[in-house]
């Protein structure tokens, strides 16, 4: 549960310290007034994008830090490093990072150079690790998200994460990608017999001359750069002896003339002390530079003239070069991809040596993993269906109360096309899966991503939400205006879902109906302000009389109006859960 946030110098806030409680938080305000930077600030900090824009205009850092309270759920496991975490203690557990009190706090921040950085406690974390992590804490259904509905392809993750079977379904991805690279192999060994001895004489010849000129990581660039040196010796040299001179050996050498300003230097500051802290910084410069001269003289020393040494770069890095020809995409090319390609010609001769032999135990292979995928996937999809029967009824039952009485909601699983295992089947299964919607009694399902409105959308998605946060161990859900293409009489059911809902979550809300709102238990109110020339986003909880103004602006544009504000009064006094 997020407990509290800070925000300085993110968009169009300057600065802002809100503390929160459990149950329902709506946040509204006029169209444009940045009610949406709160949500921007929290991705941010829950480890969405970075970029420099999001630092507010004549400022040179953001930055955005959250204190969570972490409800325990059993004891965690002990867990090996290659153990799935399920929830948030576990991660921090299998990270060792130490928790106090029940809570932990996030921080983030974004530099005007690009620069970012991020902690978990006093821990610095990747990007990934924060957003891995935060996952657990914070489930954010951005604006416009229920349009994931109108992609096919996530109906299954959604069927999927019901039937607790993605980990399941992400295994037997490994497995189908196994045999699919297997069957990769068998058509290398389904050419002729004269084709393949062509290719593995050719690729066996390549591995012996890439592992003969016993190639170093990055050694073409190390020797282009020696080549180089060896090539501007006469330059180099010149132009070390020439700072010798200016530096030393010369009449009015840098040396000899800081001797004299450091005589000096010390005179004054004997007379005057206040000259002292000037005198040490010449003293300072004095070593400084002696101490450069010195290391000058031993590089001149050093700088010998080698034709044996410059011949043999040059005949390594013809050889290199020679190499990039035959082996990487062109001559200027990495050195990497010379062996990356004996990498791969390296297997490719390994696996050919034994010849039809290795066919033959190919084949095997590929029979055997054929049927264990088959028999995975034909697990899965029983489960999908059985799954589909109780997340029908689930989401009509939500979708009921929230105004959609008389709709069905349904999910079509067929099979693949195809009469062999390898088109069937695909890295998820043999099922294809879509969901189907009945808007009115009597209609047939329809696919929902081409006939439900944004309105629908948003309630599907809402009804998906609510099912998920029953087995989910995430306590806070965000709604980035879930009120998209609704109004109403179904407006007031949303809200009134919505505050259910809060009883055993947190939930935030940004929304800019009244009939919503005033199930909140708390409002915060976001305005736009101009001072100085300056534009910026105030954030402040209102109660009381201030509400009121609040609800009868959302319910008419007009927070002065008598009988808005009565109306508001009513329905406050009517739904709201807490602060009137």
């Amino acid at each position: 549960m997020l407990e509290e946030l800070t925000i300085k110098d993110f968009a169009l806030i300057d600065s802002d310290y809100l503390e929160f409680s459990k149950g329902f938080t709506v946040l509204s305000g006029e169209t444009g007034a940045g009610k949406s930077i709160i949500i921007g600030a929290l991705s941010f900090l829950l480890g969405g994008k970075a970029e420099v824009s999001q630092i507010r205009a004549g400022k040179n850092e953001a930055s955005v830090s959250g204190v969570f309270y972490l409800a325990k759920k059993g004891e965690p496991r002990k867990l090996n490093p290659d153990d799935e975490p399920l929830n948030a203690y576990e991660w921090l557990d299998l990270h060792g990072i130490e928790v106090e009190n029940d809570r932990v706090l996030l921080r983030r921040f974004i530099r005007d150079t690009g620069k970012s950085g991020a902690w978990i406690n006093d821990t610095p974390v990747t990007r990934t690790d924060l957003a891995q992590f935060s996952a657990f804490l914070v489930d954010i259904h951005g604006q416009h998200e229920h349009q994931s509905l109108m992609k096919v392809p996530e109906h299954r993750k959604f069927l999927d994460s019901r039937a607790g079977i993605v980990s399941e379904v992400q295994e037997f991805t490994k497995l189908y990608a196994l045999l699919v690279s297997r069957r990769k192999l068998l058509d290398e060994f389904s050419m002729s017999e004269g084709e393949r001895q062509r290719k593995f004489e050719m690729l066996s010849f390549a591995v012996n001359e890439i592992a003969e000129a016993k190639l170093k990581k990055d050694e073409d660039t190390a020797l282009e750069d020696e080549e180089n040196r060896l090539l501007s010796f006469e330059k180099i040299y010149s132009s070390v002896e020439s700072i010798n001179e200016m530096l030393t050996s010369a009449e009015g050498s840098v040396i000899n003339v800081l001797k004299k300003i450091k005589r000096e230097s010390s005179n004054a500051a004997a007379l005057d002390k206040s000259v002292s802290v000037l005198d040490e910084r010449i003293e300072s410069a004095f070593y400084e530079l002696n101490d450069i001269s010195n290391e000058f003289s031993i590089y001149k020393q050093s700088l010998v003239f080698d034709p044996a040494r410059l011949q043999e770069v040059q005949d390594r890095l013809s050889l290199i070069y020679n190499l990039k020809k035959k082996y990487a995409s062109s001559v200027n090319a990495p050195l990497s991809e010379v062996f990356a390609y004996y990498e791969e010609a390296e297997r490719y001769v390994n696996e050919n040596s034994e010849g039809n032999n290795k066919k033959e135990v190919l084949l095997a292979e590929i029979k055997k993993l054929e049927k264990e995928v088959l028999q995975r996937a034909q697990i899965i999809s029983e489960k999908r269906k059985t799954t589909a029967s109780v997340l029908s009824k689930e989401v009509d039952a939500i979708l009921a109360k929230l105004g959609m009485s008389g709709t069905k909601f349904g999910i079509k699983i067929i099979d693949k096309d195809g009469s062999d295992i390898e088109q069937k089947c695909g890295p998820y299964g043999i099922d294809n899966i879509e969901f189907l919607i009945s808007a009115n009694p009597g209609s047939p399902l329809l696919p929902l991503a081409k006939i439900a409105s944004g309105g629908e959308l948003s309630r599907v998605m809402l009804a998906l939400k609510t099912i998920f946060a029953q087995s989910d161990s995430v306590d806070t859900l965000i709604f980035d205006e879930i009120d998209t293409g609704i109004g109403g009489e179904v407006a007031v059911a949303v809200g009134s879902h919505l505050a259910n809902l809060a009883k055993n979550r947190q939930i935030f809300c940004i929304t800019h109906l009244a009939s919503i709102a005033v199930y909140a238990d708390n409002q915060i109110k976001i305005e736009k302000a101009v001072s100085g020339g300056i534009t910026s986003s105030n954030v402040h909880f209102v109660e009381g009389e201030e509400r009121v103004k609040e609800i009868a602006r959302m319910l008419s544009g007009d927070s002065d109006n008598e009988s808005s504000l009565e109306h508001a009064r009513t329905m406050i006094a009517k739904f709201s859960g807490g602060r009137s």
